[in-house]
């Protein structure tokens, strides 16, 4: 069951402007995804935020976000090289490539484009090892890269790692030793640090109904935080006294803007998924987006009292396999998933009492675990202003683009 009651007045005004849509569909409500933006801007206490591409995967919000002068928005951290090259060719500017690629088809492209067209590309690609700088060294170039630090929390002498499991470079040291090779390679030049905390932005810290794991994960982000603030600084010195200094340096999430943007070390903050606030989101203590993106499913089905049934809704977010990462029931408020089914890719069984007061064919509203993924499953996202459908534009895939 949702943990965040949904606000009625809202449900109401997008039920009214969808009304005539034929469902399954795909919603943005403009309006919350404005507020978000705004408290994106003000969590980050006027850092630059670059946009994580992978938590939108619309081309149109992005360059929406992009084009306002006066917003922090700046930049896209994209989820691969080919993806990069896709928005450049739309005018995207600055892109960072958030991972490291041994797609050398792209990588050749990259190092092409550098050599052939303006000063810089405009691409930036993430390395963390000597082999990604095997796969970029050429005649071509220079191609900017950025070093990736492992921002996990290490206990025991690195014998409890808590985090992503991401970059090899965890120590000053190491950093610093990856960032002499860079220099000495010809064809690449080292513009950036990236420190990605996914144990603090990407952990929420207050799971429905585990008070006690809550204060746990509490402790450890804090110590998360002491940590990572005293060793990033430490990273960040290590590489710029190898490499001079650097264009940016990249860190958090939409979890983590506040901790993230205090250091003054860091120049940039990446969020995405907090302007469409998608369910996991619920479980945090540290700020509260407003649910923005939804997906409409029909009622085809009554098997029986107290339960109806949607047509297909089976859209499980990426992670550990877990009820977390299942959809949310969100409108009308009481429905819940069948715990026997969960959501099937041919029907979502719905109960609750409220599942009485549906006939076939009403809409049920649902909202994703995560945020870009819902994008892989429409060709379109209808914007919805105030009770008015003001837009539709094309997803990544409605676009005709699978890029991972």
């Amino acid at each position: 069951m949702c943990s965040v009651t949904p606000p009625s007045a809202q449900n109401h005004r997008l039920a009214r402007a969808c009304a005539e849509l034929e469902p399954p569909f795909a919603v943005l409500d403009l309006d919350a995804f404005t507020e978000n933006a705004a408290a994106l801007a003000r969590r980050a206490g006027g850092k630059t935020i670059r946009l994580a591409s992978k938590s939108l995967r619309c081309r149109a919000l992005l360059e929406r976000l992009l084009a306002d002068a006066a917003s922090p928005f700046r930049g896209v951290l994209a989820l691969t090289v080919r993806e990069a090259l896709w928005l450049a060719d739309h005018g995207v500017r600055d892109v960072v490539v958030g991972y490291p690629s041994v797609d050398c088809g792209a990588l050749r492209e990259v190092a092409t484009r550098v050599a052939s067209g303006p000063p810089e590309s405009g691409i930036t690609v993430m390395v963390d090892a000597v082999e990604h700088l095997d796969l970029l060294e050429s005649r071509d170039g220079p191609v900017s890269v950025c070093l990736d630090a492992d921002a996990g929390l290490w206990l025991l002498g690195g014998r409890v790692r808590v985090g992503p499991r991401r970059s090899p470079l965890h120590t000053p040291a190491q950093a610093a030793a990856l960032a002499a090779e860079v220099s000495r390679r010809r064809g690449v030049t080292l513009v950036g640090m990236m420190a990605y905390e996914g144990q603090i932005a990407g952990v929420g810290d207050r799971p429905s109904g585990r008070p006690v794991r809550g204060i746990a994960i509490r402790a450890m982000q804090a110590a998360s935080r002491r940590e990572l603030r005293a060793r990033r600084q430490r990273l960040v010195a290590a590489v710029e006294g190898v490499a001079g200094p650097l264009r940016f340096v990249n860190a958090g999430g939409t979890g983590s803007l506040e901790s993230s943007a205090a250091e003054p070390w860091v120049t940039e903050v990446t969020a995405g998924s907090g302007l469409y606030a998608p369910a996991l989101f619920d479980d945090y203590t540290r700020f509260r987006p407003r649910p923005a993106a939804f997906y409409a499913l029909p009622v085809v089905r009554r098997p029986g009292p107290g339960v109806v049934t949607a047509l297909g809704g089976g859209y499980v977010a990426s992670g550990p396999a877990g009820a977390d990462r299942l959809p949310r029931p969100w409108w009308p408020s009481g429905l819940r998933l069948d715990p026997q089914e969960g959501a099937g890719e041919t029907q979502t069984p719905l109960r609750g009492a409220v599942a009485d007061t549906l006939r076939i064919g009403d809409h049920v509203w649902m909202r994703h675990a995560k945020a870009g993924e819902l994008c892989e499953r429409f060709r379109t996202l209808h914007l919805v202003a105030g009770e008015r459908v003001v837009d539709e534009v094309p997803t990544y895939r409605g676009e005709g683009e699978c890029f991972l």
